[in-house]
């Protein structure tokens, strides 16, 4: 196996870590095992993000550091207790090791439901795997990142709903990772035949809040004709992580993907999505919300690719800024000649606690149609003066204060849940925010 020398950073992740990674996984199929191989060649040649890469603009280069970062051999003592409510099946990944499944009800085994680890799934289900898994290419600047998944991932899951099945719990993988200096690379694969119907939530957590972290994290969402995929993401990393986490979303003939992404961890945390309305009907809607206290940077890249017409796309991302905390906010909207009558909104809404925090939003417009609705926006605005004041006037302490009014700003996109429990678990996620 032939290598390039990575000059561009100084790397634990080596050609020899690789290798012993790769022996570990020899049972696994040889498609597998050859995309791992060239993934790796490809992570070596390809350079880490320069400041002349506009898709890297405002972002804090100098932060990124994949020195010193080892893969965890043995999983955690004890795990995070996460918000409970009511669920189909669950996954518990913990420093890359599978420790709890809960099984699969036989109704929907016997209607051709697959919900496994990745592992398990290559092993069982290899040809769907190979179908699907990074079927589209990267866009939004991580690809570096994005190989170095390909060629260390181990952890992750396939959900796989056929044609016609509709299940209306939402399945859980829950993904956490303890000791310092500790490294993971999920990859999640969701596939939803045509008229099919189903939620996926995942967490990220790290066990300790202070310990280093490094994460490169991939999912690919696949709606055929007429599914409805929903999607949620709860990421809590430590406040010393340095995270990269990639969404591919593609939608089919009137398929209609949901997907909410919760930020909450990480002292560099960066997000790309990219989703592709791919047939007549299609339906993305993009929604995240982001606390960013102390020094955290949230780096949040969008693309929304119409390339057929008659399909919609509505992204919203919310930011609450504490302290000295950064965010970054990057989307795209592109219309492709044949996308007629698309109908494409786009706004990200900052919310500043803090004189010192800093919100940076690039939202932008790429139109090759010419029968089209679109539209974007960025705004920023400081708590009202008054409404602080009314609160603290009847005894409410600043803080419980602020949460209180970050509750108002972000409730517009968690009424969007259909599923009060969900709703519910992640009002405690982001309370939590508020008492670290």
């Amino acid at each position: 196996m032939s290598a390039v020398p990575d000059t561009h950073s100084s790397s634990d992740f080596t050609q020899e870590r690789f290798a012993a990674h790769l022996a570990n996984r020899s049972d696994l199929p040889a498609w597998w095992l050859e995309a791992k191989k060239a993934a790796w060649n490809q992570y070596l040649a390809l350079p880490l993000p320069a400041r002349t890469d506009e898709r890297w603009r405002f972002s804090n280069l100098k932060g990124i550091d994949l020195a010193g970062f080892v893969l965890p051999g043995q999983p955690a003592p004890h795990t995070p207790h996460l918000p409970d409510f009511p669920r189909v099946a669950e996954l518990t990944f913990s420093n890359r090791q599978i420790t709890a499944r809960t099984a699969l009800p036989a109704d929907l085994r016997e209607q051709g439901v697959i919900f496994a680890p990745l592992d398990e799934a290559l092993r069982e289900h290899g040809d769907l795997v190979r179908r699907y898994f990074r079927k589209h290419p990267v866009a939004l600047g991580s690809e570096k990142f994005v190989e170095l998944n390909t060629a260390f991932c181990s952890t992750g899951a396939l959900l796989y709903v056929p044609r016609g099945v509709e299940i209306a719990l939402p399945f859980v993988v829950e993904h956490t990772l303890a000791g310092d200096h500790m490294a993971t690379f999920p990859h999640t694969l969701v596939i939803l035949e045509d008229q099919a119907k189903a939620t996926l939530v995942e967490f990220f957590v790290s066990t300790e809040t202070e310990t280093a972290h490094f994460v490169s994290g991939v999912n690919d969402l696949h709606a055929s004709a007429g599914a409805h995929l929903t999607y949620v993401g709860v990421q809590n990393w430590s406040d010393a992580t340095q995270a990269f986490h990639s969404n591919s979303i593609a939608a089919g003939r009137d398929a209609r993907v949901f997907s909410l992404n919760l930020h909450l961890g990480g002292r560099q945390a960066r997000h790309e999505s990219h989703s592709r309305l791919l047939a007549p009907g299609a339906h993305s809607e993009m929604l995240a919300l982001t606390v960013a206290h102390g020094t955290q940077e949230f780096d949040q890249r969008t693309l929304q690719t119409h390339a057929a017409p008659h399909t919609s796309s509505n992204l919203l991302y919310k930011n609450v800024l504490l302290d000295q905390a950064r965010t970054i906010f990057s989307g795209l909207i592109v219309v492709e000649p044949d996308a007629q009558k698309t109908d494409a909104y786009q706004s990200n809404r900052n919310l500043m606690l803090s004189e010192a925090a800093e919100a940076n939003s690039l939202p932008g417009l790429e139109i090759e149609a010419n029968d089209v609705r679109c539209t974007h926006g960025a705004t920023t605005a400081r708590i009202d003066p008054d409404q602080q004041f009314y609160l603290e006037a009847r005894g409410i302490t600043p803080q419980h204060a602020h949460e209180l009014l970050v509750f108002g700003f972000f409730e517009e996109i968690l009424d969007k849940l259909t599923d009060d429990h969900l709703h519910a678990a992640l009002t405690r996620f982001i309370q939590s925010k508020f008492k670290s």
